[in-house]
C-alpha cells in the first residue's frame, strides 16, 4: 500500500480523496496513508489545504500549474510522494502526466498512459467502439485539423453536428453548429478553449442527436482481467452540454438495455487491459430505443456518488485498491434503491450563469436522512475565477426515485450559500427539480436550453417580495448615511438632516426598471410601494447580518441578502434575484474576469440581447449583451483588462422607444405580492394603530401616500371597539410629553440657574449630539433623566455609543422636527375625550398624572395641547366634583325647606334660614319646583331668595 499520495486536484476532488485516505487508515490500522495538498498561492489557506496531511505551492493560479508537467514534476519529487491521484479534470486523462509519474518512479492512480491514449482520446474510443461493436452515430472518423477539414467533414455528415475537443471534459470544449457560419464561428474558439483548459486543442465532429436521453456507465478494472460495470447513470438534465442533475439508475432504460450497456462497457475496458475508474458515456433515443456510444472518460466522473450510494461501494477506495495491486475479486456490488445529485455552483442564472467566485461569507450545507454533500470548501475560503464554480454536489438517495427527488428538494432547499459579489444556482436546481419533464424523467440532453429560450425555468416567484427587500435594504443604506450626517453636523453645532419619508428608490429586477417608495414606521416596520400598485406592510426580522424573514401583509417568507455596490443579491424561499440599482445603463462585471473581446467603438449602436462584450472567467468565456437598444456613451476597459466583481465596462445610452419598452415590460412582470389581510378584529386593527401611531410620535415616518392613515385608520377601528383603549392613549400621551420636554427653547426649572452651560432641554439636547457622551455634554441630572426616559420608548436603557443609540437620536431628531405636526394626533384625543365620559376609578389616577404631565411638557410649545388637557382635566375632575358639591348643597336646602314645611315655628328657624341664604348656589329654581305642590310653605324659600337679593347689595336686617 501506499505511503503518501499527492493529489493533484483541488477543492471538491482533492476533499474526496482525503476522506477516503482517513476511511482506509481508521479501516485497516495499519501504517497509515498520508495525503499531500498540491495547491495554488491565492489557496494557501482553503480548506483541502488545511485538512491534509502535507501541502506544497505550485505557485500562482494564473500559470496554469495544475497543467504544468515540470511544476507537477517538481512537487512530485520534493513530496517525496509514491502515489498521485488526480480526481477528474486537469491531468486526469492526460497520458502524458501518466507517463511522467512512471518516469519519477511515483505510481499513478489510473489507467495505464497506453489505456488513456486509446480510449481516453475520443477519436480513438470511437474507433475501438466501432471495432467491438458499439453503436455509434455518424461522425467525422479522426480531427478535424483545420476549418477547411471540418467544413468537408460537415457537408459528409450533415448539420446539426457537435463540434468536440477530443481532450474535453466538463462541458467545456464542445459546442453545437447548425451551418457553416457557426462553425466557422466556433472552430478556433472551441479549440482555443480547449488547449487552454485541456492542453490539446484538438477537436472533431460528429452528428447531433437530438432529443436524446445522456446515458453512461461506471467501470471499475483491476487490470488483471476483471472488469465491473457498477450500474447506469442518466445525466441529461445538461445545459450547454454541462451536466446539472444525474441520477441513478436510468429511470428511462428497460433491464435489458441496461445489461446490454453494462456488457459493452466492461468489452471496451478489457479489449484495453483497463485499470482504474472509467465511464462509458452513450447516448439514448427514447423514442426510437436507439444507443449510440460517446466517449470514454478514463477518470472518476464528478457523478459518481451516485453510483457509490446505490451500489454502497466506495470508488475511489477501489482505485487506490486496484492502483496498489489489489483484485477486484468475483461478486459484483448489487444496486439498490435510486440516486440523484445536483450540482450547486458559484454561477448566476440571470446574467446567463456567468461564474460568480468570491468570498463565502455564509455556508450552510443539508443533512438528514439520505442526504450525502461532497465539497471543498468552507465558510471563509474564496472560490477563485481561475478554476470551475463547484461549490458543492448535494446527493439524496431513497429507496424509490420519488423518495430520492423529495428528498433532493428538501436538501437543496435547506442550502445556504452567500458569496461576496456572486450567486448560485440554487434557484434554478431548486425550480429544475419542479419541473415536469424532470419529475416524469422525459427531459433530453437539450431540454434546458430549449425552455430556457422559450421563458422556462426563470422564476418571478416572490419577486415584489425581493423588491421589497431590496428596497428595504436601499432604504437603511440612506439612512444610514442621513445619521452620519446628523452627528457630523451636529459636532459642528449645526446639526442637520435631509431625510424624507417616502424618497423614490429606483431599482432594476431582470431589465425592468421600478420605482419604490419606502417609509419605515416603525421599529423593523416598514411600508413600501411599488409604481401605482398599493402600498403593502413589511415587517423584516433580521435573524443575522444576513439572514432573517420578512412579513409582507402578514404573509411570512424566508430572507437571504447580500448587498454588494450596487447589486442586492435577494433570496425568498430558496428563490433568488438580482437586483440592483438603476445606475442609468451603466454594464457592470459579473465576477473577476479578464476582458477578451470588446467589439464596439464609442459612439456604436447595438440591438438589444447583441454582444457588447466577452468576459472570460473560469476559463469559461461569458458574453455580455445589451439590456437595450442602445448607444455606447463610454468604454472603461480595454481588452486584456483585468476587472472585478461589480467594476464598470461600459455605460449604454437607450436609443430610440426603448424606454417604452422598458415600460411595458414592467408592468407584465407578476409582482406576487400578498394582498392586504382581511377579516382582522377590532382589537387587532387598534392595537396595530397604536403601535403606527406611537411610531409616528418617535419620528418614524408618515406614509409617503397618505399621511392621515395612521390616525383614520385608527379612529376607524376604535369606533367599532366595544371599550375605550384609553390606556393605550395614555401611553401615546406620555411619549409625546417626555418628546416635548425634550424639545422645549425655553428653560425650566433648574435649566435656568445662571451656572448652567446651557440653558433650555434643546440647547441641551443638541450639546449632547455633538458627542454622544452625557459625560463631555455636561447634562445636567434632571436633563438625563428625562432623556434616559426618552431612550426607553426606542429600547434603549442606558448611554453607552451604539448603533441603536444613534438610531434613537436621530429619530429624536426626526420627531421634533416634526413635532407641529404629529401634534394633531394629541389634539385628536383630547377633543374626543372632552366628549366622552369619565374614565372607571382604575384608570383615573393614571389619566390625571398622564395629563399633568402632558400640561407641563406643552405649556410653552404648544399651548393649544395645553388648555385641551387643562379642558379634559376639569371636564374629568374638577367638574364632577363641582356637580356633587352642588347636589349636596341642594340637598341640604331642600331638607331645610321640608323641616320648616313641618315646623313653620321652629326655634332654629332663624338659623336655618341663614345656612339657606349663605349658599352659593342659585336657588331660584327650588322655588318652581315647589309651586303647586300641597302643604308648602313659600314664606322660608321667599325670604332666602329677598335676603341673598338685598344682602347682594349691601342692605342688613331686612325684615
Amino acid at each position: 500500500m501506499f505511503s503518501r499520495i499527492a493529489i493533484v486536484n483541488r477543492g471538491e476532488a482533492a476533499m474526496r480523496l482525503i476522506h477516503a485516505v482517513r476511511e482506509l487508515n481508521a479501516e485497516t490500522g495499519a501504517r497509515p496513508i498520508e495525503t499531500i495538498a498540491l495547491y495554488t498561492e491565492a489557496e494557501r489557506t482553503a480548506t483541502f489545504v488545511r485538512e491534509a496531511d502535507d501541502s506544497y505551492c505550485l505557485g500562482p493560479a494564473s500559470a496554469r500549474p495544475y497543467l504544468d508537467h515540470r511544476v507537477l514534476e517538481r512537487a512530485l519529487v520534493e513530496t517525496r510522494a509514491d502515489a498521485a491521484w488526480v480526481g477528474w479534470g486537469f491531468v486526469a486523462e492526460d497520458p502524458a502526466f501518466a507517463e511522467l509519474c512512471e518516469k519519477v518512479g511515483v505510481t499513478f492512480i489510473g489507467p495505464s498512459a497506453e489505456a488513456m491514449r486509446t480510449l481516453g482520446d475520443k477519436i480513438g474510443a470511437k474507433l475501438i467502439a466501432e471495432e467491438v461493436g458499439v453503436p455509434v452515430a455518424p461522425w467525422s472518423r479522426g480531427a478535424v485539423a483545420s476549418l477547411d477539414a471540418a467544413k468537408r467533414a460537415a457537408a459528409e455528415i450533415g448539420y446539426p453536428l457537435m463540434l468536440k475537443a477530443t481532450a474535453g471534459g466538463g462541458g467545456r470544449g464542445i459546442r453545437v453548429v447548425r451551418s457553416d457560419d457557426e462553425l466557422t464561428e466556433a472552430y478556433e474558439r472551441t479549440s482555443l478553449e480547449a488547449e487552454r483548459a485541456f492542453g490539446s486543442g484538438v477537436v472533431f465532429l460528429e452528428r447531433l442527436v437530438t432529443g436524446a436521453r445522456h446515458v453512461e456507465v461506471q467501470v471499475i478494472a483491476d487490470g488483471q482481467g476483471t472488469a465491473w460495470a457498477l450500474g447506469v447513470r442518466d445525466c441529461s438534465v445538461q445545459r450547454r452540454n454541462q451536466k446539472v442533475i444525474e441520477e441513478s439508475a436510468s429511470p428511462v432504460l428497460a433491464p435489458e438495455q441496461t445489461r446490454e450497456l453494462k456488457a459493452a462497457a466492461e468489452r471496451l475496458a478489457l479489449a484495453v487491459n483497463y485499470q482504474g475508474a472509467a465511464t462509458v458515456e452513450f447516448l439514448y433515443h427514447p423514442g426510437e430505443k436507439l444507443l449510440a456510444f460517446l466517449e470514454v472518460n478514463t477518470r472518476l466522473q464528478v457523478e459518481h456518488p451516485i453510483t457509490e450510494a446505490t451500489t454502497d461501494f466506495d470508488l475511489v477506495k477501489a482505485q487506490i485498491h486496484v492502483a496498489s495491486g489489489g483484485r477486484l475479486g468475483e461478486l459484483v456490488p448489487a444496486e439498490a434503491g435510486h440516486a440523484v445529485e445536483a450540482r450547486l455552483n458559484a454561477e448566476d442564472p440571470d446574467r446567463d450563469f456567468a461564474p460568480s467566485p468570491g468570498r463565502i461569507v455564509r455556508l450552510v450545507l443539508p443533512s438528514g436522512p439520505g442526504i450525502r454533500v461532497d465539497t471543498g470548501v468552507s465558510e471563509g475560503d474564496v472560490i477563485p475565477a481561475d478554476f470551475d464554480s463547484m461549490i458543492a454536489k448535494i446527493i439524496a438517495y431513497g429507496r424509490t426515485r420519488d423518495e430520492a427527488l423529495g428528498r433532493l428538494r428538501r436538501a437543496v432547499a435547506e442550502t445556504t450559500v452567500i458569496i461576496e459579489g456572486g450567486a448560485t444556482n440554487k434557484s434554478f436546481l431548486l425550480d429544475l427539480l419542479d419541473a415536469p419533464e424532470v419529475i416524469d424523467a422525459s427531459a433530453d440532453t437539450g431540454w434546458i436550453d430549449r425552455v430556457r429560450a422559450q421563458g422556462r425555468l426563470v422564476s418571478t416567484r416572490h419577486s415584489g417580495v425581493a423588491l421589497a427587500a431590496a428596497a428595504i435594504e436601499a432604504y437603511e443604506d440612506e439612512a444610514l448615511v442621513e445619521r452620519q450626517r446628523l452627528l457630523s453636523t451636529a459636532h459642528g453645532g449645526r446639526p442637520q438632516v435631509q431625510h424624507a419619508s417616502g424618497r423614490p428608490i429606483d431599482l432594476k429586477l431582470r431589465g425592468a426598471s421600478y420605482r419604490v417608495s419606502v417609509a419605515q414606521t416603525g421599529p423593523h416596520r416598514f411600508r413600501v410601494g411599488i409604481g401605482s400598485a398599493p402600498c403593502v406592510d413589511v415587517e423584516l426580522d433580521r435573524f443575522d447580518e444576513h439572514t432573517g424573514r420578512i412579513l409582507v401583509n402578514g404573509r411570512r417568507f424566508r430572507l437571504v441578502t447580500d448587498t454588494h455596490g450596487p447589486i442586492h443579491l435577494v433570496e425568498v424561499d430558496g428563490v433568488t434575484h438580482r437586483v440592483s440599482r438603476d445606475e442609468g445603463g451603466v454594464l457592470r462585471s459579473p465576477a473577476p474576469a479578464l476582458v477578451v473581446a470588446t467589439p464596439l467603438e464609442v459612439g456604436d449602436e447595438v440591438e438589444a440581447g447583441a454582444p457588447v462584450l466577452v468576459l472570460e472567467s473560469m476559463k469559461m468565456e461569458t458574453v455580455l449583451r445589451a439590456p437595450f437598444t442602445a448607444k455606447v456613451r463610454e468604454s472603461l476597459v480595454a481588452v486584456g483588462s483585468q476587472v472585478e466583481t461589480g467594476a464598470p465596462l461600459l455605460r449604454l445610452e437607450p436609443v430610440g422607444d426603448d424606454a417604452a419598452g422598458e415600460a411595458t415590460e414592467t408592468e407584465t412582470v407578476d409582482l406576487e405580492l400578498p394582498p392586504e389581510p382581511t377579516g382582522l378584529s377590532a382589537e387587532a386593527r387598534v392595537a396595530r394603530g397604536i403601535a403606527d401611531l406611537r411610531s409616528l410620535l418617535l419620528g418614524y415616518d408618515l406614509d409617503p401616500r397618505d399621511e392621515r392613515r395612521a390616525l383614520s385608520t385608527y379612529l376607524a377601528a376604535r369606533a367599532e371597539l366595544d371599550r375605550r383603549p384609553l390606556a393605550e392613549e395614555v401611553e401615546l400621551l406620555q411619549v409625546f410629553a417626555d418628546l416635548s420636554e425634550l424639545s422645549r427653547n425655553r428653560p425650566a426649572g433648574e435649566e435656568g440657574r445662571a451656572d448652567t452651560r446651557v440653558h433650555s432641554p434643546r440647547e441641551y439636547f443638541h450639546t449632547y449630539l455633538q458627542s454622544l457622551d452625557v459625560e463631555r455634554a455636561g447634562l445636567s441630572d434632571t436633563f438625563r433623566n428625562r432623556l434616559a426616559r426618552v431612550l426607553a420608548h426606542y429600547g434603549v436603557h442606558d448611554f453607552e455609543r451604539t448603533p441603536a443609540l444613534e438610531e434613537a437620536v436621530f429619530r429624536i431628531f426626526l420627531a421634533q422636527q416634526r413635532a407641529s405636526a404629529d401634534v394633531s394626533v394629541i389634539v385628536t384625543f383630547l377633543q374626543r375625550w372632552l366628549t366622552e365620559p369619565v374614565p372607571a376609578d382604575g384608570l383615573r389616577e393614571l389619566v390625571g398624572q398622564a395629563l399633568e404631565h402632558l400640561i407641563f411638557a406643552t405649556q410653552l410649545r404648544f399651548p393649544v395641547v395645553g388648555d385641551l388637557a387643562r379642558g379634559v382635566v376639569f371636564r374629568w375632575a374638577a367638574q364632577p366634583m363641582l356637580r356633587r358639591k352642588r347636589a349636596e348643597v341642594y340637598a341640604g336646602v331642600r331638607g331645610h325647606l321640608r323641616y320648616l314645611d313641618r315646623n313653620p315655628a321652629a326655634p332654629d328657624r332663624a338659623e336655618r334660614i341663614a345656612k339657606m341664604a349663605a349658599s352659593p348656589e342659585p336657588l331660584v329654581r327650588l322655588l318652581g319646583q315647589r309651586i303647586g305642590k300641597p302643604g308648602v310653605d313659600h314664606g322660608p324659600m321667599l325670604e332666602v331668595l329677598s335676603r341673598r337679593y338685598y344682602g347682594n347689595r349691601g342692605a342688613s336686617d331686612a325684615r
